[in-house]
């Protein structure tokens, strides 16, 4: 049989991946250093270990794909976990935790009655311990879940563990004298033979430095962090060496069955039989308390004695817990709400430029799909041009891309070894790539100068029929490009002069659909002058102050009229906008433009109140992430119309900020000044829509 032949650029990306997270493991295991996150890590990992599935007479004995990780070692005797130890699935936002509760929720109504229980996610090894008649027997690490190592001798070197659980009379004792006589009374007589326990086995960051000091008195590099030294201690022959490094552990669950009902109660009978536990973990009412807890850690996380990187929720009603059950490899009823930033590595093929409605021409650089958290990813944005050189970003570069708060993803981090041969800086661009005139330096931006630039025309069109601005039906940008093209359309008011005949004759329009589209561009000659007034784009004019000028000025005439004086006296309403707003109505081609759309019969009305507008007057309203029922625009809308004051940013003035999926900064500002949150469902239900 022929022998294949492989593409050369597979095995040079091979070999180059490997040099990759070599690097990392060596930086991240030896010298204490790390560039890149664990996320980033496994990204390169996995697209190695997909190289290799493809072409297995590739893969060579020292590959990082090869390296043994989760599976019990030859060198210990195997355990056989009378239950799984099972992972946690992952949240990374309050949104993404509130679904977590919803799915259960749908599946257990009444899983939620006891509350959550919150522990701190510590950075160690899982290990299970079982206790025969009272005496500790076997102790084991997690492994594959089903299967762990048998690392007894070791384990007993920590004092932390118990190595006799202590009498049923002193336990029943400790928990009454804890508040916990119920549980005392529900106590069996005689304690079982055989109790499992779960816990962490760390090292302190105090332990940390002391072993890593006596590394430089001894001239040895120094160890790369200390959920390593836990695990290599736990998982090597000589429990002597085990021993020197004063390990410590907490334990945070008892599997059997000893008449809890709750998880707080599980950790109660913990201490009660001797066992050390976090006191820091808390039994919590609702999600909104299991927010703050985790906020709370998340900034004290420095002052701990031990690494962590997150918090586990829990429900705490144990019955609620089991009917859960499993998906996967993780059981239903518990998250780990997690600190760090998800991230994963990409190719970039491609810097595109685009020019935006008001000129400024901004780079974007276009992917090899790639899924971060949940959503694939085909672009990320560059900011401006200064960002790409300060990246030293080069089309081919492998790169990392973030998107944890923020909802647009983001270059976070280029891996400049992986960068092929021959890759050049990419040259910023001197000329408008739509027009080809000259841009000039605007700030941190390029700004195309040509007023008449064909991009700036198409993106004003594009924008003046957008869910935000008039929200057209059907007039979208690939429609737009054509009735451009046909020379129908040349600027925002020829919509409303379009034939159904006119549209008929082009490529992908019938008569039906020809019809529909004019007659929903006809509906919006009576759109709502707020509306109107964001469709036009006038500069530094969004929703939030095209509504106030609605409101005050009443009318597009009246707001035409007014000079930089009577804007300056609008709320909201600073100098530079009004500015803004007065020269965009003096120039002669703005003029113009709104006589054709008189002439077309274009006449916006005054912003609608809603008969039950008190239903959130006097409420100064922030939305931020991705709502699921509403867009943003129409959410924006429902609230102005029941008289509440709608912002773009938070301050200590702002009543609620109102939160889909993935939200940003705003989110955490709000936390910081303390002020309320409540998701998309509870808004809904507060505006009627439910």
């Amino acid at each position: 049989m022929a022998k294949r032949i492989i593409p050369v650029g597979v095995q040079q990306r091979l070999l180059k991946l490997r040099k990759e997270i070599e690097h990392h493991r060596y930086l991240y295991h030896v010298l204490d250093r790390q560039e890149i996150s664990d996320a980033a890590l496994d990204s390169l990992k996995h697209e190695l270990a997909k190289l290799e599935e493809q072409y297995p007479e590739l893969v060579t004995p020292d590959s990082p794909t090869r390296r043994v990780g989760g599976r019990a070692l030859k060198a210990f005797a195997k355990v056989r976990h009378a239950s799984a130890m099972l992972s946690f699935s992952d949240v990374f936002s309050a949104e993404e935790l509130r679904e977590w509760y919803e799915r259960i929720r749908r599946l257990v109504p009444s899983c939620g009655r006891r509350g959550f229980y919150a522990e701190l996610k510590i950075d160690g090894l899982a290990i299970s311990l079982e206790y025969r008649g009272g005496a500790f027997s076997v102790g084991s690490t997690r492994g594959d879940g089903l299967v762990g190592e048998n690392v007894t001798e070791n384990l007993k070197t920590i004092e932390a563990i118990p190595l006799r659980l202590r009498e049923r009379k002193e336990v029943a004792k400790d928990l009454r004298r804890a508040g916990f006589s119920r549980l005392a009374l529900r106590l069996p007589p005689h304690l079982p033979r055989a109790i499992e326990v779960r816990g962490e086995a760390f090292l302190t960051k105090n332990e940390f430095h002391r072993m890593n000091r006596e590394q430089k008195k001894k001239h040895l590099p120094p160890y790369a962090n200390p959920r390593n030294i836990a695990a290599g201690s736990i998982r090597q022959l000589d429990p002597r060496i085990t021993a020197r490094r004063r390990l410590d552990s907490y334990a945070y669950d008892i599997v059997t069955n000893l008449g809890q009902e709750t998880h707080e109660e599980a950790h109660a009978l913990l201490r009660a039989f001797g066992f050390k536990t976090n006191p820091h973990n808390r039994a919590l009412r609702d999600l909104g308390a299991v927010e703050g807890f985790r906020e709370r850690w998340m900034e004290q996380r420095e002052s701990l004695p031990y690494e962590i990187d997150g918090i586990v929720v829990i429900i705490n009603d144990l019955a609620a817990f089991r009917r859960l059950g499993v998906v996967g490899k993780a059981p239903r009823g518990t998250t780990a709400f997690k600190f760090a930033l998800k991230e994963a590595e990409t190719v970039v093929e491609g810097i595109d430029v685009f020019v935006g409605r008001t000129g400024v021409l901004t780079p974007v650089a276009r992917l090899k799909p790639v899924e971060v958290g949940g959503v694939t990813i085909t672009h990320a944005t560059l900011h401006n041009f200064d960002q790409v050189q300060k990246l030293d970003l080069r089309i081919g570069d492998t790169v990392i891309i973030g998107r944890a708060g923020d909802v647009i993803p983001r270059v976070v981090r280029v891996l400049e070894r992986l960068r092929p041969k021959g890759a050049k800086p990419f040259r910023k661009p001197s000329r408008c790539p739509a027009c080809g005139n000259p841009v000039v330096r605007d700030g941190a931006f390029l700004r195309c100068t040509n007023r008449r630039c064909p991009a700036l025309q198409r993106e004003h069109l594009y924008h003046f029929s957008a869910k935000a601005a008039l929200d057209i039906p059907g007039l979208g940008p690939e429609s737009i490009d054509k009735f451009v093209d046909a020379g129908l359309v040349r600027d925002a008011a020829d919509f409303f002069s379009l034939k159904p005949e006119q549209l008929a004759e082009l490529e992908g329009f019938g008569e039906l659909s020809a019809r529909k589209l004019v007659s929903a561009i006809q509906s919006r000659k009576r759109a709502e002058l707020p509306r109107l007034l964001v469709a036009l784009g006038i500069p530094r004019v969004g929703e939030e102050t095209a509504d106030v000028l609605a409101r005050e000025f009443q009318s597009l005439k009246r707001l035409a009229t007014a000079d930089e004086e009577n804007l300056r006296r609008t709320r909201d309403v600073g100098p530079i906008v009004a500015h803004s707003i007065a020269s965009w109505f003096h120039e002669e081609r703005n003029r113009a433009l709104l006589a054709k759309f008189r002439r077309a019969g274009v006449v916006p009305r005054r912003p609608a109140l809603s008969r039950r507008r008190r239903t959130l007057a006097g409420l100064r309203i922030v939305f931020t992430g991705e709502l699921s029922r509403l867009s943003r625009a129409e959410a924006k809308r429902i609230a102005r119309q029941l008289g509440a004051d709608v912002s773009e940013s938070v301050s200590s003035s702002t009543s609620w900020v109102v939160t889909g999926k993935n939200p940003g900064s705003k989110l955490d500002k709000a936390r910081e000044l303390g002020v309320r949150t409540v998701g998309e469902e509870e808004f809904l239900r507060r505006a009627g829509k439910r």
